[in-house]
């Protein structure tokens, strides 16, 4: 058995020192990417990083390619710089075919796909060929030996077919006896290729849950969230799940509160709340107590009514605290 090295322990910060974005060795090496800036290089970096949360939350689209979201305030405020540079650097990795994106409209995030930046390895210049050399003399080169005619066989008997006549003065219909064989299609003709696969009802819902949890995510700060409460992170996925399902939902009235409310007021009202709104929301349901039988409905009334009890909340706690500060005086 080994003996104890007493190795200190991890403080405070020192225990997330280890968290690593890796940018790949071929960026920086292979000379066919001496053209892409080392910043870009390091949000290319910061995106294969952000793959690996679309692959856990099953973001592929009907061709099964991984795509993600990562916003020009995400750059921003992961790289330090400016709206104008995050444009620049976004702009030079879709230029070089490093990343590909595409609008969706409708103020929806736009998806970026993450391209594979292993290239072929450099091949060495092919050879010159080499000038035809003249045959020797006294010898015929078999190049130069002309090739016999193709015969060209009837379609009733398999025999030959040629002019009847000689020279130019034949019938043009006597030149090809062959006759063409017709048909209804030809292999060009699209109504004889299969219809292509359309998309199903289960894959438009589930790319439209995506956008949504993407869009809920982007509104609450998620990864800030992840950061501030860290062993929460089930019930925070928890949340917004339960909202991504409340807006594709195709009721027209959702109970909150033991009340109809409409969908779109309810759908709304999520797409609105912030990442203030959630934390206080996770603070409350950590701070209670009581059983709860029905953990749905009540997470869902919590959300909804969460940008109206929010000041209420902090009110009065804060004048809990007070009177608790001034009693022990």
């Amino acid at each position: 058995m080994p003996a104890n090295l007493n190795l200190d322990y991890y403080y405070g910060s020192e225990g997330d020192q280890y968290s690593f974005y890796r940018i790949p060795k071929t960026l920086l090496t292979d000379p066919r990417y001496k053209c892409v800036s080392l910043e870009a290089k390091v949000l290319y970096g910061l995106l294969l990083d952000r793959m690996g949360l679309s692959v856990k939350n099953g973001w592929t689209d009907i061709e099964g390619r991984v795509y993600l979201y990562f916003t020009q305030e995400d750059a921003m405020r992961m790289l330090d710089c400016g709206h104008n540079k995050a444009v620049k650097l976004f702009a030079e990795l879709e230029h070089t075919g490093l990343i590909e994106r595409k609008k969706q409209g409708q103020g929806r995030p736009t998806r970026i796909y993450v391209k594979n930046f292993v290239l072929p390895p450099l091949s060495d210049p092919a050879p010159e060929p080499e000038p035809p050399q003249s045959p020797k003399d006294g010898q015929t080169s078999a190049l130069r030996k002309p090739h016999p005619a193709p015969e060209v066989l009837t379609s009733e008997t398999g025999k030959p077919a040629h002019p009847e006549t000689g020279g130019l003065d034949f019938p043009g219909g006597a030149a090809n006896k062959t006759e063409k064989k017709q048909t209804d299609q030809n292999e060009t003709d699209p109504s004889i290729l299969p219809p292509a696969p359309g998309r199903t009802k289960d894959w438009m819902r589930m790319d439209e849950m995506d956008r949504y949890r993407a869009l809920l995510k982007e509104a609450i700060d998620f990864d800030l969230l992840l950061q501030e409460h860290p062993y929460d992170g089930e019930t925070l996925e928890g949340y917004v799940e339960l909202m991504a399902e409340v807006c594709c939902s195709r009721k027209d009235f959702i109970r909150i509160s033991g009340e109809e409310m409409a969908a779109s007021v309810v759908k709304s009202r999520f797409l609105k709340l912030n990442h203030e709104h959630v934390a206080y929301v996770l603070e409350s349901m950590n701070q209670n107590t009581t059983l709860i039988r029905n953990i749905k409905a009540y997470t869902l009334a919590a959300l909804y009514n969460a940008p109206v009890t929010i000041s209420q909340y902090y009110a009065s706690q804060a004048s809990h605290d007070l009177a608790w500060y001034a009693a022990g005086q």
